[in-house]
């Protein structure tokens, strides 16, 4: 009874985050009743994304030149390592730091990292020595293991390894920190 292309839509849509089949067939059916001319358009948003890239310094995803690793106004010895891009935009939207990054990659609860992120930590390690490296990790439980390992894997490349002050609360996300706190937790790390 389902036309095959809403069950291709919701199998694929459903593996997407916080989205499972039943919110991936309406959506499915929301899209087709908005009509060609919106489709279009949403189609053609999600094909932009294939023109993006990963940037080869910091693996933040941009579509040429990553705006943060080209600006030569930026710290190049303050490195803040984070798990998603999206809290990097968090950070930014502060004002408040103007190092360089590392996106890490979410990090697993049992403090094991992937084949990539090793990669991401040792090409970090092989770019010399940092004034400091701020480990911007979620602070949770699974995020403070996770910090302890990052700063004992980087030891040996930073004078001052620090976390972010605990303006977030624990268990918390710095995606869903205000600027305010999130500028609060800079200014007050450890």
């Amino acid at each position: 009874m389902t036309p095959e292309s809403i069950k291709q839509f919701t199998k694929v849509f459903s593996t997407l985050p916080s989205i499972g089949p039943r919110q991936a067939t309406r959506l499915a059916f929301y899209l087709v009743n908005l009509g060609k001319g919106s489709l279009a358009e949403i189609s053609n948003a999600v094909n932009g994304l294939k023109e993006l890239r990963r940037c080869p310094n910091c693996f933040f995803i941009c579509n040429v030149q990553c705006p943060i690793c080209s600006d030569k106004n930026r710290r190049q010895d303050v490195v803040a390592i984070i798990e998603k891009e999206t809290d990097l935009i968090s950070l930014e939207k502060t004002k408040k730091y103007n190092g360089i990054y590392l996106v890490l990659g979410e990090l697993d609860k049992s403090g094991i990292f992937n084949p990539e992120q090793k990669m991401k930590l040792n090409y970090l390690k092989s770019k010399g020595s940092f004034a400091e490296i701020i480990l911007a990790i979620n602070p949770t439980t699974y995020g403070d293991l996770n910090a302890s390992l990052i700063a004992q894997e980087l030891r040996s490349c930073s004078k001052k390894i620090t976390r972010l002050g605990r303006g977030i609360p624990t268990g918390g996300e710095i995606e869903f920190a205000d600027e305010d706190t999130l500028g609060g937790a800079l200014d007050n790390r450890n």
